[in-house]
């Protein structure tokens, strides 16, 4: 099987890409950076360059693949709403047109399940407990993108989507580097009462989903997939475990959620007023992630995807922070 898989120069998209390549996969791979995808041209893989904003581009990138993992995207809670809609709708319309003017068989769509986030504790979600209003810009652009993929199934495309949640792995750049240089001046506080429990997803995890998807029967087709280790934990015990692993202070002071929502507030009206409008240290969506407990059913994936996360989430969280140790030089 020959694949195009896009965002290959971030994390996510990176990851699979090796991965299809260890699979004995043909890959073809796309991203913004030509020095995040060195390693896997090495490896074998063909780069082509380009804006997948330019749906000329798009159509080139699928010409002669049999599936494509879409995995580029505008990320972030923080940003204009044109940003969004250009990283996620667009870059998606233009990616299905491509695979359907190509004769493209399968395409899998990296979705969020940010689109179920409401600002309050949801437990055991299940994909179809999407809410009537989105959260933000991004959960409303990553469902617009979403729904661009499932009319597809029209024209013949067979569609999947799947909808990880906090994958970490080496190569994780969003999730904890944030907070601990945050942590590392003192700035980080538990928000509410510590205990609120979160699904993390081991990115080797992740591949194996992806890569089912690929090969996935026809009974599996035309659904989203929540994804996860099926492992809820308490968000500050891990936050703390990575603090222990980089030799960083443990987070004992608390904050209420009340006053952090409205520091969160004024942090983001400060940032609007200042120029470039560079995103909060402290936002309103980062208190409520931090504060709420929010998990996901993944019994569909299990279903019909033959889901089983194999590496939990501690072995996931020493691989990051080996990975980052090594990166900075540290032991």
């Amino acid at each position: 099987m020959r694949i195009l898989v896009t965002g290959a120069s971030g994390f996510i998209g990176g990851r699979f890409a090796r991965f299809a390549l260890e699979q004995g996969l043909e890959v073809r791979v796309n991203g913004r950076r030509a020095e995040g995808v060195e390693h896997l041209v090495k490896r074998g893989a063909q780069f082509i360059p380009g804006d997948l904003g330019d749906a000329e581009l798009a159509r080139r990138l699928c010409q002669g693949v049999d599936a494509v993992v879409h995995c580029a995207g505008a990320v972030g809670t923080w940003g204009r709403y044109q940003d969004f809609h250009q990283g996620n709708v667009v870059l998606t319309e233009n990616v299905v047109e491509g695979c359907i003017k190509e004769h493209v068989r399968r395409l899998v769509h990296l979705s969020s399940p940010s689109i179920y986030f409401t600002g309050r504790s949801r437990m055991d979600v299940r994909e179809d407990q999407v809410p009537r209003r989105f959260h933000d810009h991004y959960a409303l652009t990553k469902h617009l993108a979403e729904q661009k993929v499932f009319g597809a199934q029209e024209f013949g495309l067979e569609v999947l989507a799947l909808r990880p949640r906090f994958v970490t792995g080496a190569g994780d750049a969003s999730i904890f580097p944030r907070l601990m240089r945050m942590q590392a001046k003192g700035r980080v506080a538990i928000i509410g009462n510590g205990l609120n429990k979160v699904d993390f997803t081991s990115v080797h995890n992740l591949n194996q989903a992806l890569f089912s998807a690929l090969f996935a029967e026809d009974q599996a087709l035309g659904q989203a997939y929540n994804i996860s280790n099926g492992q809820p934990l308490p968000l500050w015990d891990v936050v703390n475990y990575v603090m222990r692993r980089m030799q960083l202070p443990q987070v004992t002071r608390y904050r209420s959620p009340a006053l952090a929502y409205s520091l969160g507030a004024l942090n983001e009206a400060a940032c609007l007023l200042w120029p470039g409008r560079p995103q909060p240290t402290l936002s309103r969506t980062a208190v409520q992630v931090m504060s709420t407990d929010f998990t996901l059913d993944i019994s569909r994936a299990r279903q019909y995807l033959d889901y089983r996360p194999g590496t939990d989430v501690w072995a996931a969280l020493d691989e990051f922070c080996s990975w980052w140790q090594a990166q900075h030089g540290q032991r």
